[in-house]
Order: C-alpha cells, then sequence, then structure tokens
C-alpha cells in the first residue's frame, strides 16, 4: 500500500485502528519525498529529525489509549511564507535566505496544538508575489502531471507537494488566487476562506487587506478537517474575525437538491480556454442532473478586476516589504559606503526582477499626486466589485465559474508580465470582495492536464461552498487520479 496516497482522514481511521503507525507513514513519505524531490522541488527546508520525533509522540500517546485529533501524525508541509519557531522562513527570497523566526504563526500554533507533523516548507514565489512559482530563489516547481509545465502560483510548492505524493495536506496562502490556481494546475483541492476567517498573523505580508492563509489537500474532506484546526478568532491579528467556527465537515452533504448555481456571464467570455470551457459546462450539466438550479448572472466591474487589483496589491505590498532595508534583518551588502547607499544596494540585490517591479508600481501608485488618481480610485472600484456579488448573491447560493482561464502552461512558454497576470481574471476578483472561493477537479485538457473548476461563497458561507464540491467529489472521480509522477494516470 503507498501510504502517500490516501488521504488525511483515511489515515486517520487507520492510526487510531492501529493499522499504520505515525512514524511509519511519516518515514513512507519522507522516502516518497527522497524519490521525486529532485524531480519536482517543492520544498525549500525538509525537517525530517523534527518530524519523526513527533510522529513517536503521537504513536506513544495512541498506545495509551488517548484520543487524538483528526490531523494528529498526519505530514503535512507548510508554505514558506509562514512563520515556523526556530524552521527557516525564506518567501523564497534571497532577501529571507537565512531567517530563523522566533515564533509560530497562528495558524502552526493550532496545527502543533493538534500534533500534526511537518515535513517541512514548500517553495512559492519570491514574496507570494506571481502565478507560476519561477520567481523562487531556490528555483523552479515543476508540474507533477507534466514536469515541463509550471505548477501554478504562488502557492506552488504546496499545491505540487499534493499532487506528487509529497505531503498529505499542506497550507498555502492566497492574495489574488495563490492557493486556487495552483490547485485547479496540479488536480487538488484548494480553498481561500473568508477574509478574516484564517489569522493573518506570521503570514509575511504581501498586500495585507487580501491575504489569506487556506489549505491545498487531495479531496473536500480533508479540505474541511485542515479548516477546522487553522480558523479562529486571534487577538494578534486586528482583522481575525470574532465569530463561531463550525465543524465544516457537518457540511460535507452529498446533496445539491435546490441549490441555486450561479454562472456568470463575464467569466465565460473571450479568453477562456475551449477545452476548459467544455470541461466547465459538463460539470454545470452534473450538478442539472444532481437536482440543483443554474442561473446566469452578470459581475459587470469583472473588467476592471485585474487593474485594480494590480494597483491596490503592489500599493500595499511595497508598504508592507519598505521593512527590509538591510537595516534590522533580512539580507545586507555589505561593501556599502553609507547607510543610504546600503539601503539600496540591499534591496536591489536582495529582491528578485518581479518583486522589485511591483514594489516601483506600488510606490508611484502612492507618491504625492498619484495617490487620488490610482489608489483610491481603485479602492472606490473595489467597492463596486463587491456589491456585484452582493447583488449575484440574491438570485443564487453559490457561484460556478473556471479556476483558470487556461491549464497550466509550460515552464519555457514566453509570457510578458501583463499577460500573466491577466490569467487571474476568474480568482482576483474574490479576494478583491473578502469571499470564500473553492477550486475541485472537474476535468482533464486534451494533453492530460487537470482542469479546476471554482466555487464562489457569499461572507462566511464556506459551508455551501464546500456542500457542493462535495457533492460534485462524490459523483465523479477526478479527486482519485494521480498525476503521472505518482505512477497511476
Amino acid at each position: 500500500m503507498d501510504l502517500y496516497k490516501l488521504t488525511a482522514h483515511e489515515l486517520h481511521e487507520k492510526l487510531v485502528n492501529k493499522e499504520v503507525s505515525s512514524v511509519e507513514l511519516t518515514n513512507a513519505v519522507i522516502a516518497r519525498v527522497d524519490a521525486v524531490e529532485d524531480q519536482v522541488n517543492s520544498y525549500v527546508t525538509l525537517d525530517k529529525e523534527n518530524a519523526l520525533a513527533q510522529a513517536a509522540k503521537v504513536d506513544a500517546k495512541i498506545a495509551a489509549g488517548e484520543q487524538i485529533a483528526p490531523l494528529a501524525g498526519i505530514p503535512g508541509a507548510i508554505k514558506d511564507n509562514i512563520s515556523t519557531k526556530g524552521l527557516r522562513t525564506t518567501c523564497s527570497s534571497k532577501m529571507l535566505e537565512n531567517f530563523i523566526p522566533v515564533y509560530d504563526a497562528h495558524v502552526i500554533k493550532n496545527l502543533r496544538a493538534d500534533e500534526t507533523i511537518f515535513l517541512g516548507k514548500t517553495n512559492l514565489d519570491e514574496f507570494a508575489m506571481g502565478s507560476t512559482t519561477k520567481t523562487s530563489h531556490f528555483g523552479v516547481t515543476h508540474n507533477p502531471w507534466n514536469l515541463d509545465r509550471v505548477p501554478g502560483g504562488s502557492s506552488g510548492g504546496s499545491a505540487a507537494a499534493i499532487a506528487a505524493g509529497e505531503a498529505i495536506w499542506t497550507l498555502g496562502s492566497d492574495t489574488g488566487g495563490s492557493i486556487r490556481q495552483p490547485a485547479s494546475f496540479n488536480g487538488c483541492v484548494g480553498i481561500k476562506p473568508t477574509y478574516g476567517r484564517v489569522s493573518r498573523y506570521g503570514c509575511v505580508a504581501f498586500a495585507s487587506s487580501l491575504d489569506q492563509i487556506g489549505p491545498i489537500t487531495k479531496d473536500v474532506t480533508d479540505a474541511a478537517l485542515v479548516l477546522n484546526t487553522i480558523c479562529g478568532k486571534d487577538e494578534m491579528d486586528s482583522t481575525s474575525l470574532d465569530v463561531e467556527v463550525p465543524d465544516f465537515t457537518k457540511a460535507l452533504v452529498n446533496d445539491v437538491k435546490g441549490l441555486r448555481i450561479g454562472l456568470p456571464k463575464e467569466y465565460f467570455g473571450e479568453g477562456v480556454d475551449a477545452k476548459v470551457k467544455a470541461e466547465i459546462m459538463k460539470a454545470v450539466e452534473k450538478y442539472k442532473e444532481l437536482g440543483a438550479e443554474i442561473v446566469e448572472v452578470s459581475l459587470p466591474h469583472t473588467e476592471y478586476a485585474v487593474i485594480t487589483y494590480y494597483i491596490i496589491a503592489p500599493a500595499e505590498a511595497s508598504a508592507n516589504l519598505a521593512r527590509f532595508d538591510g537595516v534590522r534583518y533580512g539580507y545586507r551588502n555589505v561593501d556599502a559606503t553609507s547607510a543610504p547607499e546600503m539601503t539600496t544596494m540591499s534591496r536591489t540585490e536582495g529582491f528578485g526582477q518581479e518583486v522589485r517591479r511591483r514594489i516601483m508600481l506600488g510606490t508611484y501608485v502612492l507618491s504625492s499626486g498619484y495617490y487620488d488618481a490610482y489608489y483610491n480610485k481603485a479602492m472606490q472600484v473595489r467597492t463596486l466589485i463587491r456589491r456585484d456579488f452582493e447583488a449575484a448573491f440574491e438570485k443564487c447560493d453559490v457561484l460556478l465559474t473556471p479556476t483558470s482561464p487556461v491549464p497550466a502552461y509550460g515552464i519555457n512558454d514566453k509570457m510578458d508580465p501583463l499577460t500573466m497576470y491577466m490569467l487571474d481574471v476568474t480568482t482576483i476578483p474574490v479576494n478583491m470582495a473578502g469571499l470564500p472561493g473553492i477550486s475541485i477537479p472537474c476535468g482533464f485538457a486534451d494533453d492530460g492536464m487537470p482542469i479546476g473548476m471554482q466555487l464562489i461563497g457569499k461572507v462566511l458561507d464556506e459551508a455551501t461552498i464546500l456542500r457542493a464540491a462535495y457533492t460534485f467529489e462524490q459523483a465523479t472521480e477526478y479527486h482519485k487520479v494521480f498525476a503521472p509522477l505518482g505512477g497511476n494516470k
């Protein structure tokens, strides 16, 4: 039995029934990492010794007859922009290449409390800025479905680790689609919770009003289990919502009869790959068969979403990344002869091209004389985008769209930055409105690459999109197909 192919909920049953030990499971996943990591490059840092030590503690607890949490003893991995005490956290940047945090992120505290196991930190686009994982200082991550394709980003390492069997569950972060798009490209499940549902404390800030941590998993049940653990109010995060955290697994009801599913017409127009659209419409027909009601809705300000995002996000990034100045921590140029020169050279050498591009853009739109014309106007358009969703949800319970307008493309494909930015058109509006969204596998392109379907919910209504995703998953087999690297395509 290939333990690394099983889901967290399947493995939990095996652990409590003593069919397998946590040490045995952890060693099996480590062996898988050893076998394929040189091809995939999903990890920046591995922590095998501590992972096995934690596994032994869970085994001792099981042997003593004590109850364990659903994720206890099950090895996962953490995106490398989430702070882990004593374990290197780099944001895949030269700027933080040797940075070791002295505190845990709130989500890490919650996971540690449930005795989960961290195999290591996963690769990402530098400071989470990108959609390919090609901007990492530690090299590109490869898509396990086709090693010549991108895994998406910025959480590409987290998604590739799931697809390659190098982790049972992972955490990513999502600022404009960075959980959902790589989940789509890698045939995984990825969910971005409502903004504020999960604390951002300890997640290195890119764009503070957009960032949100969430899970990437093999199936919807595992996503619900991870959400149960990481959600909750945090006094260290002023944007953390003080609301009750439901048991998300109770939303996993195999029934969508009477559910109103909206199809935003703007998400199915020009630019959407024909095969992607065909697979999404097959999913729509499946929902009809299952008893859902399909309605057409409109989100008229969608055409402004990407433009608006690339004003707001770089503006917030320029402010957040100002702390990396070569003075307090992070990379420092030692050859400078003055403080201003040291700051300039440290930031020039410590940041990659894409990060520098976004800092420059953000600084420009916040500068005197341009703030009202760009940033303030973008915030007004953001309000219009949110109101579009509010109006749409008067007619439906969830929205269904492609996660990405295209399947995973080639690592060596030449794309200018603007073209790549426009590929985020279906995910960005969800972040702009602070809504929950989930991507689940729904088909394959002609070349065998996975295609993902996005379900968008109302504020704090993760339960409905989980229910809709679970029902579709139970009626199909897409989530059971492993990447070719997994040997079962």
